[in-house]
């Protein structure tokens, strides 16, 4: 080869090795946004079929003078609620109204109420804050708004001016729009311009939390198309954020009720200013965000082998978010993983875990005389109570980084593996927890068989205590307070057989 061709050939390469370089850059994923939307069909979506299709990789919702809609109809997100985000889609319409309703709450099937990004066919509507079923307009185009505690809507300035924005918008083509939430401040934008900026102060009206869903408004005949959507979650401006996972149904009715467990238990969690719970039931979470913007998260579900920390990728996505300092809270048999797959990360993330054959799991009265000062404890008073308390947890050989939470003595004929039946009348560790050099915070749990158990008032505050402490957040001195109803223990139960 001679030294004109090396150096055409060189030129070459490295002409593809810039085009390669260039059309990765092209084609790198914005950085922590995830489709919720699959481009093919309704899978994750729940709306009316008679309106609702997917047509040339679009959601689209359309009427006719023959197919007419009573009332505003909506297409809700099942992935979960939305809290604190940043949504990006694309939005076509040909006639009529629509818009994205977030941080709302269903008030009939396919029926919403909550705060509206707005959009239209006409000129006026587009890219304002309305809130249906509710408030009505919050912000008008080009405002920047204030809503006072006392509910008084005063603008305050402006982002741009109106009839700016409206000519930039395409009229019945693709036109980018975003909205973000960040605590009590909203914003909306259409092609990059801010439409509006609103703090929304009423503590009473505002929703930091809710649904995510797309409009199809009543009226003449209308199509609305939406492609590219795209959620990134955003860490909680005001407050942390509490990710929990119910397992699906197992054993007996009473026992084993995850979903009851993590739907009173949230319910409890949202009741604690700075806190913001959300829960997914029936397993592992199906929204590709779940964990994105979460300070700790909570496992109540079945475990071993059955495991789902330990299934597909979910444990290497574990690992990613414990390395990035977020706490984990483990109830009942959620503590319990395989010795080689699950039990290293859990001796890391929290402390310890329930090994087969090596620790126990009978039923047995735990006399909790006295607890250790610890956030977890504060106002926790001793407590006597059957469950299926698990002990001789498999703990790290230098486990002076462990705090035992909650401890009793077991009768020893219930301690049934032969590693337990060494220790006649050992003083055993029931609860457990960490602080792990990633920042993060570890908390195990062996009680919760029973949910009835979650009705007495100690033992339902030191695992409140717990995922407050786990998230970081401060646990106030007398403990986390919350009340419950004999009757609210009655409701959400699994459906299983007797």
């Amino acid at each position: 080869m001679t030294a004109t061709s090396r150096r055409l050939l060189v030129l070459f390469l490295g002409s593809l090795v810039l085009w390669g370089a260039t059309l990765a850059h092209a084609e790198e994923p914005e950085p922590g946004f995830k489709s919720i939307f699959n481009g093919k069909d309704l899978t994750g979506w729940d709306g009316n079929p008679k309106f609702w299709s997917v047509r040339d990789g679009a959601i689209t919702g359309q009427t006719t003078k023959e197919n007419p809609t009573k009332g505003n109809t909506f297409l809700i997100w099942e992935g979960g609620k939305v809290d604190d985000f940043e949504l990006r889609l694309q939005v076509k319409i040909i006639d009529g109204n629509s818009g994205i309703q977030y941080r709302s709450k269903a008030v009939d099937k396919w029926v919403l109420s909550g705060y509206q990004a707005d959009y239209e066919a006409g000129e006026k509507y587009s890219g304002i804050l309305y809130e249906e079923k509710a408030r009505g307009i919050l912000a008008l185009r080009g405002q920047k708004v204030v809503i006072g505690a006392d509910g008084k809507i005063t603008p305050s300035g402006s982002v741009g001016d109106p009839a700016a924005i409206q000519k930039s918008i395409k009229k019945e083509d693709w036109n980018d729009y975003t909205i973000i939430a960040e605590g009590n401040h909203l914003i909306h934008k259409i092609n990059g311009h801010v439409t509006i900026d609103l703090t929304d102060n009423d503590a009473k009206k505002r929703a930091m939390q809710g649904l995510l869903a797309l409009q199809l408004h009543a009226g003449p005949p209308m199509t609305v198309q939406f492609r590219n959507i795209r959620l990134k979650r955003l860490k909680l401006a005001q407050g942390k954020k509490v990710v929990m996972v119910a397992g699906t149904p197992s054993h007996a009715p009473g026992h084993h009720e995850f979903n009851a467990g993590v739907l009173l238990l949230e319910r409890c969690v949202n009741e604690v200013p700075g806190l913001l719970a959300q829960g997914y039931l029936n397993g592992w979470p199906k929204d590709p965000t779940a964990f994105d913007n979460a300070d700790t998260i909570f496992l109540f579900m079945d475990g071993g082998s059955r495991h789902p920390v330990i299934q597909g990728e979910n444990l290497r996505e574990m690992h990613d978010l414990m390395k990035k300092g977020v706490g984990l809270a483990c109830v009942h048999y959620a503590v319990e993983v395989p010795k080689e797959r699950g039990g290293p990360e859990y001796l890391d993330w929290i402390g310890g875990y329930y090994e087969t054959d090596y620790s126990t799991n009978p039923h047995w009265i735990a006399n909790v005389d006295s607890l250790p000062e610890h956030p977890i404890t504060r106002g926790v008073k001793p407590f006597h109570l059957n469950d299926e308390w698990y002990f001789n947890i498999r703990f790290p050989v230098e486990a002076d980084h462990v705090q035992p939470i909650v401890q009793a003595t077991p009768p020893d004929d219930v301690r049934r593996t032969q590693a337990a039946a060494e220790h006649p009348g050992r003083l055993e560790t029931l609860s457990w927890a960490i602080e792990r050099p990633d920042g993060g915070r570890g908390f195990g749990f062996t009680g919760g068989h029973f949910h009835n158990n979650w009705g007495d008032d100690d033992f339902r505050k030191l695992v409140l205590n717990a995922i407050a402490w786990t998230a970081g957040a401060e646990v106030p001195a007398e403990g986390i307070a919350s009340q419950v109803d004999p009757e609210e223990l009655k409701q959400n139960l699994d459906k299983k057989r007797k």
